[in-house]
């Protein structure tokens, strides 16, 4: 009987110190757990806000987005045009001469475009004013009509090479010459608060590189002429150099057109 007694006496004792355990330690694993699980879901939940676009705000809007792919995507085909031109021209094909013409004409219809187009607020489309779009309110607004201005202008030149009213080295470095001023450009180039801003951000600076090393490759191959090389390894360098620049046009034109926010 006494150890019947004593065996009822440990198993309460056991029982009560489980009990404890059970009492204390789980609640407060689970209030741990809880915690955890809601300081992730705020956390989630707070990323989320800071990353969706706020009430009214353009960018990063579907309707944003849409006109932002657009514009980049109507952008790269002028572009590509403009490489392919290029590449003809290193190539020194003669056939379709009509084609010489798509490089000025692309260049006036990108400028034109981003002058009027480039952003939806902006003037003369938005209910900004011309003062406003040409200040510093918005650089990426600013940086848009600068585009296009240097594009326009860019454009006129290319369109009086090819008539033969100008000829001089001067003029035919403008293109190359906007390829470098535009890839530094890019390095800077923001879109605001927007959601894709570092993907955004990666994808202008690869342009940015890719129309630097274009630019360079031109001037390199219109005035590096090592006195140890002889004339024809000379030419064949400038040749090829030449050839990178128009690929590496061409190459900015087809991320342009693959371009993608979402």
């Amino acid at each position: 009987m006494y150890q019947v007694v004593l065996g009822v006496l440990l198993l309460q004792g056991l029982w009560g110190t489980m009990g404890e355990g059970i009492d204390v330690d789980l609640p407060h694993a689970w209030a741990q757990q809880n915690m955890m699980m809601e300081g992730e879901h705020r956390n989630h939940h707070d990323h989320q806000q800071a990353s969706a676009p706020q009430a009214g705000q353009w960018e990063g809007s579907p309707e944003g987005i849409a006109y932002s792919e657009f514009n980049h995507a109507l952008a790269g085909v002028g572009v590509i045009l403009v490489g392919v031109s290029e590449l003809r021209t290193a190539i020194g094909w003669q056939a379709l001469a009509w084609v010489r013409w798509l490089l000025p004409a692309s260049l006036l219809g990108s400028g034109i475009f981003l002058l009027i187009w480039s952003d939806h607020e902006a003037w003369p489309i938005g209910s900004w004013t011309l003062a406003e779009t040409l200040s510093v309110k918005d650089p990426e607004m600013l940086q848009h009509k600068i585009f296009g201005i240097l594009a326009l202008g860019v454009g006129t030149v290319e369109w009086f090479l090819r008539t033969g009213k100008i000829s001089h080295l001067f003029w035919r470095a403008l293109l190359p010459g906007f390829a470098l001023v535009g890839g530094l450009m890019l390095f800077i180039h923001m879109h605001g608060p927007h959601p894709a801003g570092h993907h955004i951000q990666v994808h202008h600076h690869m342009m940015g590189t890719l129309a630097l090393a274009g630019g360079l490759a031109w001037f390199a191959g219109e005035f590096r002429h090592p006195p140890h090389f002889s004339t024809c390894t000379s030419s064949q360098l400038r040749f090829v150099l030449k050839i990178l620049w128009a690929l590496f046009v061409v190459t900015i034109g087809v991320q342009l057109l693959l371009y993608s926010e979402s």
